[in-house]
This record gives structure tokens, sequence and C-alpha cells, in this order.
């Protein structure tokens, strides 16, 4: 009966580390990946999400997955799944950074408070919230499922991604941020302009009017205002750009 069973326990053994090679890439990922990675999400759902993930994308991956081992396989698939989730988090901080900016040049960074892990202005924090709610209804999963299965063919198993490349590709992210953030604030930083010349122009004409008490509610509200018109075609921005880098993540810089 043993010898019978054999095969079948060859073939589950084989399954097995396949499954965990996959799952170190994926898990690496997940670490940091937008909205199924934040820190409010239990380390549980997290393994769960890790987990699913491994099971979708392994029928795709498993024949390059097979024909690779030795002991720096752990440390390359770790390392290359956290590259990936840092270059997606990038948008995310974009978020964050477009929110601070708007934030200061309104004057709205001490209005409410976000209730994430990581501290940030009520504008930052809606801005978050917004582009995650956004991305996961266009369909996160499934791009993200499709990135990793592309990422085989450009970062094949068993070896460690090229220093070189690696750091080019995360310059790139980084500028990619805050040339996105502020494109987004730009709005606000236009405007927090405009109000500040103008209550200098006042101020010299009417040096006995307390501009800054006069001028403090009309910034608030309309930072509030524009906070309503033109974050909805930022958001809109935003997900064009972030859409563009999961289509083509590596862009030849591998």
């Amino acid at each position: 009966m043993m010898l019978d069973l054999s095969p079948i326990l060859l073939l589950g053994q084989g399954f097995l580390e396949t499954g965990f090679v996959i799952f170190l890439r994926v898990g690496g990922l997940m670490a940091v990946l937008p909205a199924f990675g934040e820190q409010f999400l239990s380390a549980r759902i997290k393994l769960v999400l890790s987990f699913a993930f491994t099971l979708v994308v392994a029928p795709a991956v498993a024949a390059p997955v097979q024909a690779v081992g030795g002991g720096a396989i752990i440390l390359g698939e770790a390392l290359i799944g956290l590259a990936l989730g840092v270059g997606i988090r990038f948008f995310v901080l974009a978020l964050q950074v477009a929110g601070t900016i708007a934030a200061q040049a309104t004057s709205l960074s001490q209005l409410f408070g976000g209730t994430s892990g990581e501290p940030q202005p009520a504008v930052g924090h809606l801005l978050t919230t917004a582009g995650l709610a956004l991305a996961v209804m266009a369909g996160l999963h499934v791009q993200v499922a499709a990135l990793i299965i592309a990422s085989y063919d450009v970062l094949p198993p068993g070896q460690l991604p090229d220093a070189e490349a690696l750091r080019a590709w995360g310059v790139s992210g980084v500028t990619r941020t805050f040339g996105l953030a502020f494109s987004i604030a730009a709005p606000f930083v236009l405007a927090g302009l405009v109000y500040n010349v103008a209550l200098g122009v006042i101020n010299r004409a009417m040096p006995q009017l307390m501009v800054s008490f006069v001028g403090a509610p009309a910034l608030t509200l309309g930072g509030l205002a524009l906070l309503a018109i033109a974050v909805p075609s930022g958001l809109v921005h935003w997900h064009a750009s972030f859409t563009t880098f999961l289509n083509d993540a590596f862009g030849g810089a591998w």
C-alpha cells in the first residue's frame, strides 16, 4: 500500500515545495501591498490573503519555479516580493504627500485627524482612503495577480535581482511619487499663493484692518470648497497613473 501511495506523496511534496517558493514572493509583496497589507489589518487576514494569492498565481508560474532550487531562493524571492510591494506602495505615499501639501497650503492640517497607523492630516487620510477604495473597486486584486505572474518573466526565481536595476527602479518610483503628489495638490498650492498675495495687498492698502482674522475663515471655507471640486479629478489622475504602472511595472528597467 505504501508503494502505491509513494507517487502521490512525491507529487504532494513537489506541490508544497513549489507553493512555498511562490508564497515567499507573494508574502513579501503582501507585507506592504496597499489595501491588502495595511497596518490596521490583522496578521491572520494578511496570511489568508497571501495563501489565496499563492493559489491563484501557482498554476501560471509552477513550471519556472519547479526548475530552480537552493537556499538563495528564499532571500531572492522575499526581496523581489518586497520590492514589488514598495513600488506599489509609492502611489499611496503620493496621496499622503499630496494631502500634506494641500493641508498646509489651505490651513487644514489640524482639522480633525487621520485614524490610520501613520499620522497624517485629515486631507491626506481622505485622499488615501478614497484612492484605496477606488483601486479596490477597479479590480486591484486582479491587477496584482497579473503583476505577480508577469514578474516571473522579468525576475525569474532562483536568483537575486540586479542591484543597479533595483536602485534605478526605486529612484524612478520616488521621482514619480513626488511628481504625482504635486500634480494632485497643485490647485491647493495655487489657491494658497493667490490667497497670500491678495492678503498682502489688502494689508498694504488697509494697515488698520486685521486681515488675518478676516482671511482665516475665508481660507478654510475656500479650502473645503476646493477640496470638493479638485479631489475627484485628482483621484482620476492618480488612478490612471496607478493602472499604467500595474500594467507595465518594470518599464524596461530590469
